[in-house]
């Protein structure tokens, strides 16, 4: 092949240079096709050819643009069988030619005709080098990651729920209005939020979308629902609109706890409910705080032994308790006796709360603590107290130095609270 390209060259130098040196040699390239590239201005000896071959069609030019990006971004029906395609959606496929311009680049050239104007006026404009442009690559770049995040719109840290920005735990506003009626001051929040399925004879496994959500006007009116879909939002509308059908009122005492200690339990979710003083907060469970807060109870101890990942057990579980709370004055009509309240803030003082309504209390009284019958903390417990394990005591309880020391500030253990009666001018 090449003593004829050989003698093609020759042809050529000799009808463009005449006689010129043969002795000189010249670089080119010489493709498959037979196509010849020479540089006249280098003229030297033929007898080194440098051949380099070729190819138009390669693995890179081969499969386009498109086909590329659904490489990344998408994933197979197989794959998501398997669980591969939770993040399918994140990455978007971006326009790697935004932001460039024909006729605009690093070099910064005014082109007439492609750039610019040809004409200005009467006036044919010529090509013209512009200052330097340094932040030309930086603003590419910039475009092009503008638009392949994915911006989703910030929430608080008090509305982001339970887990970052999934739905459990969020808010997702009031039921929708039935006829004239608006549910004007009710919010609604998602507790649970899951993917069910079921095996089914024609369409086989068939998923949907499961929501439970509880809603409520932070007045004592509450209620929850489940509701169900092929799309997710359409699942929690479906399960807060039948949350509003299913609503009841909750007796609260003073309008921040319940009015007594209680126990509940649903499936294998158990409830042990503690009545807590103004301030106290809520101490519980989750989804026990959230619909706290949709009822209006604003302190609570809530103890929550067996299963505390069934969402929907637990659910019902408190609302059948606090369902099921006696006020003061129905404890007092049932035992026939006189309800006393004693409280640390008013010095262990005892104080009625109620009587019986009929006038007739019972002259059998209860001094032994551990008769569940005469008992507040316990009457409603049914007998079940909540599993509460012993503290370990620090290592340096048992040493000789410690009890040294407990009886060397012995005599100073009531001082603080003398401090206080002294300051007060009480003692």
């Amino acid at each position: 092949m090449a003593a004829p390209i050989k003698n093609v060259f020759s042809l050529l130098l000799r009808r463009n240079f005449g006689n010129s040196s043969i002795n000189s040699r010249l670089s080119f390239i010489a493709s498959s096709e037979s196509r010849i590239i020479g540089n006249p201005y280098c003229l030297h000896n033929l007898k080194n050819v440098n051949f380099s071959q070729k190819r138009a069609a390669t693995f890179f030019n081969k499969i386009d643009a498109e086909n590329l990006w659904k490489g990344v971004v998408s994933v197979s029906a197989a794959g998501k069988k398997r669980g591969r395609g939770k993040r399918v959606g994140r990455k978007k496929v971006t326009d790697l030619n935004r932001g460039q311009v024909m006729g605009v680049g690093k070099a910064n050239i005014e082109w007439p005709g492609l750039n610019s104007p040809i004409m200005k006026g009467k006036e044919v404009l010529r090509r013209k080098q512009l200052p330097p442009n340094p932040d030309y690559a930086a603003e590419i770049i910039r475009l092009r990651d503008s638009m392949s995040r994915i911006r989703h719109p910030g929430l608080s840290p008090l509305l982001r729920g339970f887990s970052g920005n999934r739905f459990p735990g969020q808010s997702v506003g009031p039921p929708d209005p039935i006829g004239d009626y608006s549910f004007e001051g009710f919010d609604t929040i998602v507790l649970e939020f899951k993917l069910v399925a079921n095996m089914t004879g024609t369409l086989g496994r068939k998923q949907r979308f499961s929501a439970f959500v509880v809603t409520g006007n932070k007045n004592g009116l509450a209620g929850f629902g489940l509701g169900k879909s092929v799309k997710g939002k359409s699942a929690i509308r479906i399960a807060k609109n039948r949350a509003a059908l299913q609503l009841r009122y909750i007796n609260r005492f003073e309008n921040h706890t319940v009015f007594h200690n209680m126990f509940e339990q649903n499936k294998s979710s158990k409830l042990y409910i503690y009545k807590k003083e103004k301030g106290h907060g809520l101490k519980c469970h989750r989804v026990i705080s959230k619909i706290c807060n949709l009822i209006g109870i604003t302190d609570l101890h809530c103890k929550v032994e067996g299963s505390s990942a069934n969402v929907q057990a637990i659910t019902t579980a408190f609302f059948n308790a606090l369902q099921k709370q006696e006020t003061h004055q129905q404890l007092a009509d049932r035992m026939n006796y006189h309800l006393v309240e004693q409280r640390a803030e008013h010095d262990w003082l005892p104080r009625v709360v109620a009587s019986p309504s009929h006038n007739s209390v019972q002259e059998k009284s209860y001094r032994n603590e551990e008769d569940i019958d005469g008992s507040f903390e316990r009457i409603y417990f049914d007998g079940k107290v909540h599993y509460q394990p012993q503290k370990r005591s620090p290592f340096w309880t048992k040493l000789k130095t410690w009890e040294k020391k407990c009886k060397n500030v012995a005599y100073q253990r009531n001082q603080p609270k003398a401090q206080i009666l002294r300051e007060a001018g009480l003692a």
